[in-house]
């Protein structure tokens, strides 16, 4: 049997009794060669942003606090895990912090992706030297392994892009010098550069990390270890009565990705279907229930409606001031009007004089927007509004999402129904 991938994200390692729970599960597969993708411990990416933040706002006094309440948060963490204060790792992660206090000295970057990726990469490297010397501390098969060294990227920085046959060569060459280690952990979400920069893969890149070592080492499986039993059919935060979808195939899920399910990180199912690897999503909160298995057969897609809720949106509506025709010229002005503004389009529609769209969208950016488009076009909008979007659609299950709603915007094909509504 080949080597098995297993990403854990920041909640299954948020304290020292998850980090546990992560040891527990990992030797359920002893016998097994498991690369594991690990994030950075609970809300710490978030922490580091605001680091980041503080930095550029050059106010030192703050940008001291966060760090130190990072680093404080962390020391919480090992002195649960490890009894021996003086174990090396104590010496790993305060130099690691250490390092990060020195940045307030140094000249900031012109580019602010660039210092992002610099130190928000901080959070997965002190999570994993963490976890691998507390499973050091039983098994003499662990290595720690750093994902700066093998995952080779652009310089697109906070959303590098892979380079699949570098990354490739520079894995293997690193599991050709440790064959006698079954266990790998390294970092979810970052990577590096020709000239050693760090980047990362854009936000919550760690399940991605998963799927490109799957790829590149021809893995048996994936499997991403999550606080759900599976792929739900929509998110119990919005809905009641939840089902778990057992099997579905890579079309399915690149589906549900694309419309905003938040249980696998879009990008990560391509490289996985490529090689026809399949993925499990499991619960690290029961790790023997079977969870949802994700593969190439599309046969039990159809058997469960799955619903993805995003809310905060903008119904936009655009129309020449001289009343002419919606053509191809408008559309392309207001295209670069809305990539000029940063909108993120959800949903797009247009009659003869009239362009309607669907956005994610800040109230800043959207504020630009309105002034790009005003010089040549009437804009109407409508904030705070609600998109649902309903697989394997019939019409029980829209009149159940719609209810006490009035549709602004409804667009059906034949297996999908996207409906932009609000609260009456």
């Amino acid at each position: 049997m080949g080597m098995k991938v297993f990403k854990f994200g920041g909640a299954s390692v948020k304290n020292a009794e998850a980090v546990k729970n992560v040891a527990g599960i990992l030797q359920q597969f002893s016998e097994e060669q498991l690369f594991v993708v690990v994030s950075a411990m609970g809300k710490t990416t978030n922490a580091m942003e605001n680091i980041v933040s503080a930095l550029y706002d050059g106010d030192k006094g703050v940008f001291r606090e966060l760090v130190e309440e990072r680093r404080a948060f962390h020391v919480r963490i090992m002195k649960e895990l490890f009894e021996d204060q003086n174990h090396s790792v104590y010496t790993d992660v305060h130099g690691i912090f250490d390092e990060l206090i020195q940045k307030e000295e140094d000249p900031l970057a012109p580019n602010y992706d660039f210092q992002y990726d610099q130190i928000v990469a901080y959070g997965e490297v002190i999570s994993t030297k963490i976890i691998a010397a507390f499973l050091q501390l039983t098994r003499d098969d662990v290595i720690w392994g750093d994902s700066r060294t093998f995952i080779r990227t652009n310089h697109d920085y906070r959303a590098a892009e892979v380079d699949w046959e570098k990354t490739t060569q520079l894995i293997d060459a690193f599991r050709a010098s440790n064959t006698d280690k079954n266990v790998c952990i390294t970092q979810g979400f970052i990577g590096h550069t020709e000239e050693n920069f760090t980047t990362t893969l854009g936000r919550e890149g760690s399940d991605f990390t998963a799927g490109i070592i799957a790829y590149c080492t021809n893995a048996h499986s994936v499997t991403i270890w999550k606080d759900v039993p599976g792929m739900l059919n929509a998110d119990p935060k919005w809905f009641d009565n939840t089902v778990k979808l057992d099997r579905i195939s890579f079309k399915e899920a690149i589906e549900l990705a694309y419309y905003g399910a938040s249980v696998i990180h879009p990008k990560t199912i391509k490289p996985l279907q490529n090689k026809r690897i399949p993925l499990f999503v499991k619960s690290f909160v029961d790790p023997s229930a079977p969870g949802t298995i994700i593969q190439e057969s599309t046969e039990n897609d159809h058997l469960i409606p799955s619903f993805i809720f995003k809310v905060n949106q903008v119904l936009l509506s655009i129309t020449p001031k001289d009343f002419s025709f919606i053509v191809e010229e408008n559309l392309s002005d207001i295209f670069g009007k809305l990539a000029l503004a940063g909108g993120h389009i959800n949903i797009m529609q247009n009659s003869a004089v009239s362009f309607t769209v669907c956005l994610d969208i800040e109230d800043l950016r959207l504020n630009k927007l309105v002034d790009l488009l005003s010089e040549d076009y009437v804009v109407r909008y409508n904030r705070g509004l609600e998109l649902v979007t309903i697989r394997h659609f019939d019409q029980a299950t829209i009149d159940r999402v719609t209810n006490h709603r009035e549709i602004l915007m409804e667009q059906k094909t034949r297996h999908t129904a996207r409906i932009v509504m609000k609260n009456v």
